[in-house]
């Protein structure tokens, strides 16, 4: 048995011959590909050590990993330092490594001495290594993803620029509504969502805004004179979702309602006061709209044994 980063590995049931349990590997213990792996499961999201057994099958994916000495991509220099491929289209460059090491550090609020620490690496190696542009021997690689919690793929930030939901899809996926009340949860405090809106030549289009909830409404900031400033008084759709690669499960929240323009002094002021941020877009956006829901309604997909 031979296998890459990325690929599946199935665990059929012996009576059956129906997959009894999935998982990404997500690290390799020999170059040539050969057991045991360390296995990322579908149904948990634990990661183990994994020694095959004559039940186990591999399904290749669909995408190559940057980095994997099997796939022998890139170039590497003396010190077997391996630079990132481009060959999986417009993805990250290969000066990316150190720079998406660090933010996926940052983005689950770890310290460089604890994920150091995790690693089995020195603080000061770490450091110097989100400071490089290529990527060192795929082992360290394989220790930085563990104790990040995440995949090698995300380290190198393959598929950075590319829409998401491009990764493979459970093998016995559920599919299931979800109720107002989770919804409302999902919706959360603030974020980026999509507001459906009418151009001025009466075109529909659908555009991504920074928004806050404040007591059950949607509200976002916007230019006057702009589309999203337009829409008062008029039905519109709120689109929020959030989608994992690694694990290929995610949700969407759809709210339905009519939008208003907010102009009582107090409440705008109570408004610019529960900000949570200003707008990514930048600019002078004044105009406060507000999206009060009539209808929320979502899905969300997970394993099946969940």
């Amino acid at each position: 048995m031979r296998a890459h980063l990325g690929d599946q590995l199935v665990i059929e049931s012996p009576a059956t011959g129906a997959a009894r349990r999935d998982g990404e590997i997500i690290g390799l213990h020999h170059e040539d590909g050969t057991p045991p792996y360390d296995v990322r499961w579908s149904d948990s999201g634990e990661v183990t050590l994994v020694f095959p057994g004559p039940d186990a099958h591999v399904h290749p994916s669909p995408h190559a990993v940057p980095g994997s000495p099997i796939e022998s991509p890139g170039t590497a220099d003396a010190a077997g330092n391996r630079s990132v491929p481009s060959s999986s289209g417009p993805a990250a460059g290969s000066g990316d490594f150190g720079r998406w090491v660090a933010a996926e550090r940052r983005r689950r609020g770890l310290s460089l001495e604890t994920t150091a620490a995790r690693a089995r690496m020195a603080p000061e190696y770490l450091a110097r290594l989100e400071q490089r542009s290529t990527a060192p021997a795929l082992g360290t690689v394989t220790r930085l993803a563990a104790a990040l919690g995440t995949g090698v793929n995300a380290l190198y930030g393959a598929g950075a620029d590319l829409p998401p939901g491009q990764g493979r899809a459970l093998l016995h996926p559920r599919l299931r509504d979800l109720a107002p009340e989770e919804c409302r949860t999902l919706l959360s405090t603030h974020g980026v969502g999509r507001v459906t809106v009418s151009t001025p030549e009466g075109h529909p289009a659908v555009v991504p805004v920074n928004y806050d909830v404040v007591d059950g409404a949607i509200v976002f900031r916007s230019m006057p004179g702009s589309v999203t400033a337009a829409v008062v008084d008029e039905e519109v759709a709120f689109e929020v979702d959030r989608l994992d690669e690694e694990m290929s499960v995610g949700w969407s929240v759809l709210a339905l309602g009519r939008a208003s323009i907010v102009t009582e002094p107090a409440a705008v002021r109570r408004l610019v006061e529960s900000a949570h941020g200003t707008p990514w877009a930048g600019g002078e956006r004044t105009v406060w709209v507000s999206i009060r829901p009539r209808s929320l309604t979502g899905r969300r997909i997970t394993p099946a044994e969940e």
